[in-house]
């Protein structure tokens, strides 16, 4: 029996030369024990026939919502049958489409009935997918819970090299396997983790901030919870649902987050300090609202305690894992960093780069070690970079 045993799994299918992997997906899906759902749209079935999936999967094939039904209201039945939705490959339009909430065939019609978990893998030309639209697209459906896998770079069938390429049919079951087994390989393992900004009232108005949205530490938070770890999150402020299985411990201010900290320190294995911390907070704090004035306004900064730091020398068991988010030199700070704040490993990336600083779903990094060692991550979603995270914790673990 495969790992996907049972799993009720529609997978659809969109008009793009990438719609040939999705046979193997549909393939390695069945080898796995899933039980699948077919949805074509009709561009779809101009590269690849309904009959080539009905044979590679054994499984009914829905391409239109006007032909004689297999059942009643087949796209309800569609919705209710499924515990996932995956979509490989997802165009540009369809994208669009499922980001505006268009149900105007099968497959969108479905996805608007189903209250199953979304997965989308979308593939296209390089430049349509950095179309500044399809983006914002992908930003609105991941922030309505729809996971997506960024696309692979390589050679595109318009001959041009780049990102849009979609991932291999072996990595896009690997993350629907994934969603179905909790693993408990941190079973017994505490585990903090930092995340979000924080603030620094300047009046009871105003406050000295960050971009930093707390999308990956609450990724790595949860992404910890689900293999089996008992996690504490200390958040900063954000509008970000607490994930599942964990406690949640919120924060305003540097001090704030440092006291927290420290109050769980001793009693954990590890502590992933995703937070973007202010360094600095006003010297004093207004009581009342500050007025405009004619001429200038100075203000006096004065520095916040060095949590990680303070963490580095208080160490004893635990392994420590820091983020450097720079804007140049970023090998240079990020080593500095791993060694004065006696860290474990430490994940850095250039904020300044697009789609891999605050505010979005993926990121771009380098993950430095403390014996000297150098790991090159594509840009990926961050869940997948919180499960890539993990996955080194637990190698300094073992």
């Amino acid at each position: 029996m495969g790992t996907l045993a049972g799993r009720r799994i529609v997978l659809g299918v969109t008009g793009g030369i990438a719609a040939f992997k999705a046979v193997e997906v549909a393939s390695l899906l069945r080898k796995e024990g899933a039980e699948l759902r077919i949805v074509m749209t009709r561009a779809a079935a101009s590269f690849v026939t309904p009959l080539t999936f009905r044979e590679v999967a054994n499984a009914p094939v829905a391409e239109t919502m006007w032909g004689a039904p297999q059942h009643h209201a087949a796209h309800i039945s569609l919705a209710s049958f499924a515990e996932m939705v995956l979509v490989a490959p997802a165009t540009a339009n369809f994208l669009a489409k499922a980001a505006a909430g268009i149900a105007d065939d099968m497959l969108t019609t479905t996805l608007l009935a189903t209250r199953a978990p979304l997965l989308f893998a979308p593939a296209m030309n390089t430049v349509m997918w950095e179309n500044p639209v399809t983006q914002e697209n992908v930003r609105r459906l991941s922030a309505r819970g729809v996971q997506i896998i960024s696309p692979a770079v390589g050679m595109l069938a318009c001959g041009t090299t780049g990102a849009g390429r979609l991932p291999e049919p072996e990595e896009i079951v690997r993350v629907v396997k994934e969603h179905f087994t909790r693993s408990e390989s941190l079973a017994g393992r505490r585990i903090l983790v930092t995340a979000a900004g924080t603030e620094e009232p300047l009046d009871p108005v105003r406050y000295l901030g960050n971009r930093s949205t707390g999308r990956m530490g609450y990724a790595v938070a949860e992404e910890a919870a689900r293999r089996g770890a008992e996690v504490i999150l200390v958040s900063g402020p954000t509008p970000l649902e607490t994930p599942a299985d964990v406690r949640r411990v919120d924060v305003r201010t540097a001090r704030e987050m440092y006291a927290a900290v420290l109050a769980d320190y001793d009693g954990v294995d590890a502590v992933i300090k995703a937070a973007a911390v202010a360094d600095y907070r006003p010297a004093e704090t207004a009581e009342q609202k500050i007025k405009k004035s004619e001429g200038t306004l100075t203000l006096t900064l004065t520095r916040n305690p060095d949590i990680l730091y303070e963490l580095g020398q208080k160490k004893t068991h635990q392994v420590l894992v820091g983020f450097a988010a720079e804007t140049q030199n970023v090998e240079e700070y990020a080593r500095d960093k791993l060694r004065k704040k006696n860290l474990d490993f430490i994940v850095a990336n250039n904020v300044a780069e697009q789609h891999a600083g605050f505010a979005v779903p993926t990121n771009h990094v380098q993950i430095f070690y403390a014996d000297g060692r150098i790991e090159e991550c594509p840009m990926m979603e961050k869940t997948a970079l919180a499960g890539v995270i993990l996955d080194r914790l637990e190698n300094v673990f073992s």
